[in-house]
């Protein structure tokens, strides 16, 4: 299961508009940095084999199956604290972040 805040939601929808095209997000992560783990959002024109798609208002949610172990439970929000805005992940599944907070281990 992946939720996705009302702020988010709202900020998706906007840079889906913006962008001109596409039905959402993919949430995955990547090998990186010194924890191990880094997450990916990117915007998607369509699923594809061996994803999961989690509807929602508007848009879905893409997830490879290969990742879903690891983001299953997430939530997606987006903050602004400060100058500085962007999207937030809170998975329950992390054990620690590095301390930069780029990278975190399952």
């Amino acid at each position: 299961m992946i939720t996705v805040t009302s702020t988010a939601s709202k900020k998706i929808l906007a840079n889906l508009a913006n962008r001109g095209k596409g039905i959402g997000i993919r949430v995955g992560v990547r090998t990186t940095g010194c924890s191990g783990l880094a997450y990916v959002l990117e915007y998607v024109d369509a699923p594809w084999e061996g994803s999961t798609s989690f509807p929602y208002i508007g848009f879905s949610v893409i997830v490879d199956n290969k990742d879903l172990p690891i983001v299953d439970g997430i939530e997606i929000d987006y903050v602004r604290q400060g100058l500085n805005e962007g999207f937030e992940f809170n998975n329950p599944n992390e054990k620690d972040r590095c301390g930069c907070g780029e990278s975190f281990r399952i």
